[in-house]
């Protein structure tokens, strides 16, 4: 897998906050521990929908797993906390321009670890992570299907960063500029983290890239673990956490 063409609309204007993704899913990330028992879960949400279905999940969530009651008062204030703070930043203007940024991936899912990096338009509304997880994972020969869901969460949290960071930049640049001329011409370098010019690099027709020149050091890389590494892994996870 190295390159994924979709169709990029230029623009250098300001667009309104949102994950730069053709569905504005929230990234919902979980780690509560209730009298030494631990639950761990990430998956999007949809930032539409009632808060009535944070509880119902919460419950229906507790219920599946049979967790102690207590955490269905946890699970649901920290998808509402999360939620929140989405919702904070809904209306205010953010820059993406040509714009590409780095992707890194370094997750375990289960007994499969994956470590890979490409590049993302930010300026392409139409990109799907979950759709481009599911290829991932078909063209590695990944079988277990939590790892596609996993994949799909980590792109959008770093995706999520920088829209925020692009909110924050956009702010800054507004306030700087108040008053003169052109304000509104914002350089795409500047609306956070790491930018490339996409047009001069690949021309019009990219989403997610892997450069040629870059296969080697960026091969995606997957491996299959033995309990025994899982459960050395495991074990210096909970230290780190605990620590």
């Amino acid at each position: 897998m190295k390159h994924y063409s979709t169709t990029a609309a230029s623009s250098k204007n300001p667009v309104k906050f949102r994950i730069p993704t053709a569905e504005n899913l929230v990234p919902i990330r979980l780690d509560i521990e209730i009298d030494g028992q631990r639950f761990r879960d990430a998956f999007t949400w949809n930032p539409s929908d009632p808060d009535s279905e944070v509880v119902v999940f919460a419950k229906r969530t507790v219920k599946d797993l049979k967790l102690p009651p207590a955490f269905v008062t946890q699970i649901a204030q920290s998808i509402q906390s999360q939620l929140t703070e989405f919702r904070s930043f809904e209306g205010q203007d953010m820059y993406t321009g040509e714009r590409i940024v780095p992707i890194k991936l370094d997750l375990r899912v289960n007994h499969t670890l994956i470590r890979d990096q490409f590049l993302w338009d930010l300026n392409n509304f139409e990109s799907d992570p979950e759709e481009f997880a599911r290829t991932f994972c078909k063209e590695l020969g990944i079988e277990d299907p939590e790892v596609g869901p996993a994949i799909a969460v980590a792109i959008r949290e770093q995706l999520y960063e920088t829209a925020i960071q692009s909110v924050a930049s956009a702010r800054e640049t507004r306030i700087n500029k108040k008053g003169r001329r052109g304000s509104e011409q914002f350089s795409a370098s500047k609306a956070g983290g790491p930018a490339l010019d996409l047009m001069k690099l690949f021309g019009n027709r990219s989403s997610v890239i892997r450069k040629r020149r870059e296969w080697d050091v960026y091969e995606p890389i997957v491996d299959l673990l033995s309990n025994e590494e899982v459960d050395a892994l495991e074990a210096k996870e909970e230290r780190n956490a605990r620590a």
